[in-house]
């Protein structure tokens, strides 16, 4: 199997398995498990841009998305810091 095939099937598989596991998973009330739940579809999204190999889309998704996580990150922070 080549491996552009087997990056896009990897891709399709965590994109599907994220998902539902972030609809129907486990009720998680801890946000930073709620983010590494989002970040299995996400990362399935990569892969499967990396597959059609569409630089400009791959670059922009990874540059948006780390922005994105940056931002969660600190908003979960100032979360923690409130109910303290």
């Amino acid at each position: 199997m080549d491996l552009i095939i087997l990056t896009l099937y990897l891709g399709y598989f965590l994109l599907i398995l994220g998902t539902i596991g972030v609809i129907m998973g486990p009720k998680v009330s801890d946000p930073l498990n709620r983010l590494l739940n989002i970040e299995v579809p996400s990362l399935g999204l990569m892969l499967i841009f990396l597959a059609y190999n569409q630089t400009l889309a791959l670059m922009t998704y990874i540059a948006i998305n780390s922005i994105i996580i940056l931002v969660f990150v600190r908003a979960i922070i100032k979360n923690e810091e409130l109910e303290a």
